[in-house]
C-alpha cells in the first residue's frame, strides 16, 4: 500500500475548501482508495472503464466516480448507471451517446468538455471553434446531460510560463461561456491542474484539480 496520507492532508489544507480534489486512482488497488475514503475523501478519478466497473463493485456506494480517460462511445453504457462526472467529452456525438445512455438509466449525467490547450499533439480535446459549435448548438433535445464546465491538461513542460499561458487560455474560455445558463449547460467547474502543476492551475482560477502520483505514488503499468 502506497498512500501518502501526509501529502493528502497537506493538499487538502492548501486547497482550504476553495477547490475540489479528485484523487486519480487509476491502476491502484481498491484498498488504496479505501484508505482515502476512510479519511472522508469521496471523489476518485479512473481512466479505464473495466477497472472503474470493478472498483465500483468493491467499494462504498457513496463514492463519486469521475471518468477522466478518453471515453469511447461504445463504452458509455457500462458506466452510465453510476458515473458521477464524465470529464473528457470532446465531441457532440459522444455527448449524444451519453444522453442516450443516461435516458435509459433515468439519470442526468454531468459532463465536462475537454479543451485542447497543450502543445503536444497526443492530447485530446476541442479547439475554441469546436467548443463554440457545441455550446451554440440547439441542445434542448439532450435532456439527460448537463455540461458543467471545462477541463484541460497543460503541456508536460518545465516552462512554467507556457503552462501558465495555457491555463489562462482555458480560464478565458470558461469565463466567456459562464453566462450561458440552460438546463443543458451550467458552467461551474473549471478543471485544470495535476500533480506537477496544480499550484499554478489554482493561481489561474482552477476550482477542481486531479492528483494521482503525489497521493498514490508512481503507477506501475504492466
Amino acid at each position: 500500500m502506497s498512500v501518502n496520507k501526509e501529502k493528502y492532508q497537506e493538499i487538502i489544507k492548501y486547497l482550504d475548501g476553495k477547490a475540489k480534489l479528485i484523487a486519480v486512482s487509476k491502476t491502484k488497488p481498491a484498498d488504496d482508495i479505501q484508505v482515502l475514503y476512510n479519511l472522508d475523501h469521496r471523489d476518485f478519478g479512473e481512466n479505464y472503464v473495466q477497472e472503474l466497473i470493478e472498483k465500483y463493485s468493491l467499494l462504498p456506494r457513496d463514492i463519486h466516480w469521475h471518468f477522466i480517460g478518453h471515453l469511447q462511445s461504445n463504452k458509455v453504457k457500462y458506466i452510465a448507471p453510476f458515473v458521477y462526472l464524465i470529464h473528457g467529452v470532446d465531441s457532440l456525438s459522444l455527448l449524444k451517446e451519453i444522453n442516450k445512455q443516461a435516458l435509459k438509466n433515468n439519470r442526468i449525467i454531468d459532463c465536462l468538455l475537454q479543451i485542447h490547450i497543450a502543445k503536444e499533439e497526443t492530447k485530446f480535446g476541442l479547439n475554441s471553434d469546436e467548443l463554440e459549435v457545441i455550446l451554440t448548438d440547439d441542445l434542448t433535445e439532450l435532456n439527460n446531460i448537463r455540461i458543467c464546465g471545462l477541463m484541460g491538461m497543460a503541456s508536460f513542460s518545465n516552462n512554467l510560463d507556457l503552462v501558465k499561458l495555457e491555463f489562462q487560455y482555458l480560464k478565458n474560455l470558461f469565463k466567456k461561456y459562464t453566462p450561458l445558463s440552460t438546463a443543458q449547460c451550467q458552467m461551474q467547474i473549471l478543471c485544470m491542474g495535476m500533480s506537477a502543476d496544480y499550484k499554478i492551475a489554482l493561481e489561474e482560477g482552477s476550482n477542481t484539480i486531479r492528483i494521482g502520483s503525489l497521493l498514490f505514488g508512481e503507477r506501475q503499468y504492466t
